[in-house]
Formats: structure tokens, C-alpha cells, sequence
């Protein structure tokens, strides 16, 4: 009997120990972003984007903004679980003086994920920034887009973005963008030429939206 207990204990100290060896899919990545940090020439008043490959994939991003201090430190299709897997080194270090945020999208896409378990994660995100940043530090959520690839989960989407706004609503710094309806013809049809051939990501009049959207906030 203590031979089986002794061998089961071994068991399951192995069966948890894997998970903790396993590498997370955007570890290289990542690191790839981190070493860029040396060519930062200027670390004062930085404004932070973070998030998926919607903000990864703004070229133009510091030119949209060229009089302001722009970092990009987006990865690949990541969710908000994903992002706070790497808050401490994506978003902590940079100490930045304000945050721009956007998951989501693949959250619903491909992970299947609820609204409350995004926004579960966005709640563990957000104590982390507030523990390590200083209190006046402005978060904006960027509400996931429409797209011709996720069309049909268009309700989905519009559900969580109105869940997003009332969670962002109830804490202190903390705002909602919308860049869903911007994204729209009058009668709520999507407008299919801001799209690259993937149908998921934006083109050059995307991001023009998204500049003009954002414009105001990034001061």
C-alpha cells in the first residue's frame, strides 16, 4: 500500500511538472520583441500598443503619430490570456504613461473563449499593470473589429464589445474605444475594402480609420 501511495505521488508530481517545461507559442516572438528594446532611443512619455496582430501588423504606426512617443509591442495572434502571460515583459517594463490594448479578436475567433473569460483575464491584466505602474497610467481597450473572415460570429463580437464597455466603464483610467461601428456602412454592413486578401486584416483605409479613431486618445 505505501509503495502504490509513494508511486502515485511520483505520478503526479511528473503529470504537473510537464506543463511547466512545455514552451508557449509566442515565446520566441516575444523575445524577439524584447531585444528590439535596445534601439529605444527615448523611454519618456512612452504611449504603448499591445495586443494581436492588428496592431503587429500597423507598419505605419509611429508615422500615424510621428509627433508622439509610439511604441509597438504587439505578437502574433495572441488573446488577452496570452498578453497577460507576458504583461511583465511587454508592458511593465516600458513604464508607460499610456496603453493601448487589443484582444479579443482571436479570443472569439479561434479560442472559443466567453466574454467572462476574457474579461477575466483583462481583470488579472489590469491588477498587474495597476501593481507595477503608477495609479494614473490611462488603459484603452480597442474593441475587436468586424471582419469578412469572422462575419458570422458578428453577434458574438458585438456582445462581448458591449461587455467590454461596461467593464471598462466600472474601473478607474481605464475607457473603451470603438472601432467596430467605425468599420460600417450606414446600414451596418461591413465595408469589405478595408481588408487585405485574408479577409481578416486591415488595409491601408483600415488603419486610416483606426488613425483617425485613435487620434484623440494618443496625447
Amino acid at each position: 500500500m505505501l509503495k502504490r501511495t509513494a508511486l502515485l505521488s511520483i505520478c503526479f508530481c511528473v503529470t504537473i511538472a510537464l506543463p511547466a517545461q512545455e514552451k508557449h507559442v509566442f515565446e520566441n516572438e516575444v523575445k524577439a520583441l524584447v531585444l528590439r528594446d535596445s534601439l529605444i532611443t527615448n523611454r519618456k512619455d512612452i504611449i504603448l500598443f499591445t495586443g494581436s496582430s492588428s496592431i503587429r501588423m500597423w507598419t505605419d504606426l509611429e508615422k500615424d503619430f510621428a509627433d508622439k512617443n509610439v511604441l509597438n509591442r504587439a505578437f502574433g495572434g495572441s488573446t488577452m490570456r496570452d498578453l497577460l502571460y507576458f504583461a511583465d515583459q511587454l508592458i511593465v517594463p516600458y513604464n508607460p504613461k499610456t496603453i493601448f490594448i487589443y484582444e479579443g479578436d482571436n479570443d472569439l475567433g479561434f479560442a472559443n473563449a466567453t466574454s467572462q473569460q476574457i474579461l477575466a483575464s483583462a481583470d488579472s491584466l489590469l491588477t498587474i499593470i495597476r501593481a507595477k505602474l503608477p495609479s494614473s497610467v490611462r488603459i484603452y481597450f480597442i474593441s475587436p473589429k468586424p471582419s469578412i473572415a469572422r462575419w458570422h460570429l458578428k453577434d458574438q463580437y458585438v456582445q462581448f464589445n458591449k461587455d467590454l464597455q461596461t467593464w471598462t466603464n466600472s474601473k478607474k483610467n481605464v475607457y473603451f474605444i470603438d472601432v467596430w461601428s467605425k468599420m460600417l456602412d450606414a446600414d451596418g454592413s461591413l465595408r469589405k475594402d478595408l481588408f487585405i486578401e485574408d479577409g481578416l486584416h486591415m488595409n491601408r483605409k483600415g488603419y486610416d480609420i483606426w488613425r483617425d479613431t485613435l487620434r484623440k486618445y494618443v496625447k
